[in-house]
C-alpha cells in the first residue's frame, strides 16, 4: 500500500503536467485505454471468462467511477495537488453516509463523530479555494470524493456477488474508455507529441501499477491497516506539490487535511 500511495501521488503529478496540453476528458480516456490494453490481453491469455451475469452492477460501478475520475482530474488541474488529492480522499466519509442511506447500516457514535470532524476538515480545506475564486474546482474535487464513495459501494456489492477483482477493474476501464470516446466525439482532440507523450504514459503506467499494488495489499494484508496506509497518498502528494510547484501549506490547510485523514481512517474502521 505504501508503493501504491507513492504511485498514486506520481499519477497526480503526471495529471497536473499533462493538463496544460489535454482536457480532463482526454486524460481520463488515455488512462483507461491503458488499462484496457493491459488487462484485456492478459485475461485473454489466461483464458479468463469475460462474460458476467452482473452487468448492471458493473455498469453502475463503472459510470460512477468514470465520473469520479473526470471530476478528480479537473480538480488536480486547477487546484494545488495536495488539496485536490485530499478532497478525493473524502470518499470513505461519503461511503459511510451512503451505507446508512442505501444499505440502512447503523453508524456508531465514534463513526458519527468522525464524519462530523471530516466534514469540518472539508470546510477548512475549501475556505482558501473559495477565497481564491476557485470554487468550481473545489466543488468538483468534493464531487469526486462523493462519486468515488458511491463507486466503492458498487465494488462492495460486486465483491459480495463473487465477481473477481480483475473483471471489476477491466469493465471499469472499458466502460470509461467508451464513455470517453463518446464525449470526445463532441470535443477537439489535442495532438500527442514527443513533449507531452511522457506525462500521458506516466498516467497510464502509474495508475495501473498502483491499482495492482493496492489490490495486492488488500488481498494479502489486513484490510484496515491497508485502508489507513492509503492516506499516505495525501502526504506524498503534498511533498510533490511543495517540491514541484512550491504549493503553500498554511496551518488552515494542514488542519483541514489532518481532520479529513483521521476521520477517513476512523470511518473506514466502523
Amino acid at each position: 500500500m505504501v508503493v501504491a500511495s507513492v504511485l498514486f501521488g506520481l499519477m497526480g503529478y503526471c495529471v497536473k503536467l499533462a493538463s496544460s496540453d489535454f482536457s480532463p476528458i482526454e486524460l481520463v480516456l488515455w488512462r483507461t485505454l491503458f488499462g484496457v490494453a493491459l488487462l484485456g490481453p492478459l485475461a485473454a491469455v489466461r483464458r479468463a471468462r469475460f462474460r458476467t451475469p452482473h452487468w448492471r452492477a458493473h455498469l453502475g460501478r463503472s459510470l460512477t467511477g468514470y465520473l469520479a475520475l473526470l471530476l478528480n482530474f479537473y480538480a488536480i488541474a486547477h487546484l494545488p495537488l495536495a488539496t485536490a488529492v485530499t478532497l478525493n480522499y473524502t470518499s470513505p466519509l461519503f461511503l459511510a453516509v451512503l451505507s446508512v442511506v442505501a444499505l440502512r447500516e447503523r453508524l456508531t457514535t465514534q463513526a458519527t463523530a468522525a464524519l462530523a470532524l471530516g466534514f469540518a476538515g472539508v470546510v477548512l480545506l475549501l475556505r482558501p479555494t473559495f477565497a481564491a475564486d476557485a470554487w468550481l474546482a473545489g466543488v468538483m474535487g468534493l464531487g469526486a470524493g462523493f462519486l468515488a464513495g458511491w463507486a466503492y459501494l458498487h465494488v462492495r456489492e460486486l465483491g459480495r456477488l463473487g465477481e473477481p477483482e480483475w473483471r471489476t477493474v477491466f469493465y471499469f476501464a472499458l466502460v470509461s474508455s467508451v464513455g470517453g470516446l463518446v464525449l470526445m466525439a463532441f470535443n477537439d482532440w489535442h495532438p500527442v507529441n514527443a513533449h507531452n507523450v511522457w506525462p500521458l504514459a506516466g498516467i497510464g503506467l502509474t495508475a495501473t501499477l498502483a491499482q495492482l499494488a493496492m489490490t495486492r495489499a488488500y488481498k494479502v494484508g489486513r484490510k484496515m491497516l491497508a485502508a489507513s496506509l492509503s492516506y499516505l497518498t495525501v502526504v506524498f502528494s503534498s511533498l510533490i506539490g511543495i517540491f514541484a510547484w512550491n504549493d503553500p501549506l498554511s496551518p488552515g490547510l494542514l488542519g483541514g487535511m489532518a481532520l479529513i485523514v483521521v476521520s477517513g481512517i476512523v470511518a473506514s474502521r466502523r
